[in-house]
């Protein structure tokens, strides 16, 4: 799977501005798109080129990563954007924005459910069992009230991570076999050799949707969390969702 992309020889500049966040195409952006794709190779696909809030400076969306260029495609800026007077993060908030799903499409019966209190608020995790930092996440889960969690059994970092997922998945409760192994390590134990389309759906479901590391977190209003975030932002963020 694509990782961010890092480049040894560029101009590197992180951007403190005071102007609010334009995203209008102009004729210009079409074909810097395809100069900045020349440029990248196979090390990144372009998802769009648009105007950034600072004069000369366009947005390169990567699906999972936010870059920047000149007009000429000859500078890629790795960096946030952040507005100095709100302290906002328009990078952050510009990627959040053009990940959005539509929450309520997620084939949810191909996912472990977990319900924790009256489970008013909604989020899904797509989660490789072998993941320290998805396991770091389920910790923090304890912590968190009224909460419904969808998790996509996402293997992707070793074959063991496939056995373990389809023998979570083949298991009787498959809530209590996720959460034993995830939060106090004791290994499932079904055999896996029951119908385990459900976990190649969650594959593909997650390259198609620019899921390239685990966990990632998707909250009801369609945004997306990336990496393990403490309780106290995933509490916050939720509230916001509901």
């Amino acid at each position: 799977m694509k990782k961010p992309i890092r480049i040894a020889a560029l101009a590197l500049a992180v951007a403190v501005v005071t102007l609010g966040c334009s995203a209008r195409a102009d004729q210009t952006t079409d074909k810097l798109k395809a100069a900045v794709q020349s440029r990248l190779g196979d090390d990144a696909t372009v998802k769009s080129v648009t105007k950034s809030p600072i004069d000369g400076l366009y947005e390169v969306n990567l699906g999972t990563q936010i870059i920047y260029t000149d007009a000429n495609a000859n500078y890629l800026v790795l960096g946030d954007i952040v507005d100095a007077k709100t302290r906002k993060n328009l990078t952050d908030a510009r990627l959040s924005e053009t990940n959005r799903i539509d929450f309520a499409s997620l084939p949810f019966a191909n996912a472990v459910k977990v319900v924790k209190g009256n489970g008013s608020r909604k989020m899904a995790v797509f989660s490789d069992p072998n993941c320290p930092y998805c396991k770091q996440l389920e910790t923090t889960l304890k912590s968190i009230d009224n909460v419904t969690v969808y998790t996509f059994l996402y293997p992707v970092l070793s074959p063991d991570s496939t056995v373990k997922s389809k023998s979570i998945w083949c298991s009787s409760d498959r809530a209590q076999a996720w959460e034993a192994w995830m939060q106090n390590r004791q290994a499932p134990t079904a055999a896996g050799t029951c119908d385990t389309a459900a976990i190649d759906k969650n594959l593909a479901l997650g390259r198609a949707m620019n899921v390239d590391g685990t966990p990632t977190v998707f909250l009801a209003d369609g945004r997306r969390l990336p990496g393990a975030v403490p309780a106290d932002r995933l509490d916050k963020e939720l509230a916001e969702a509901h």
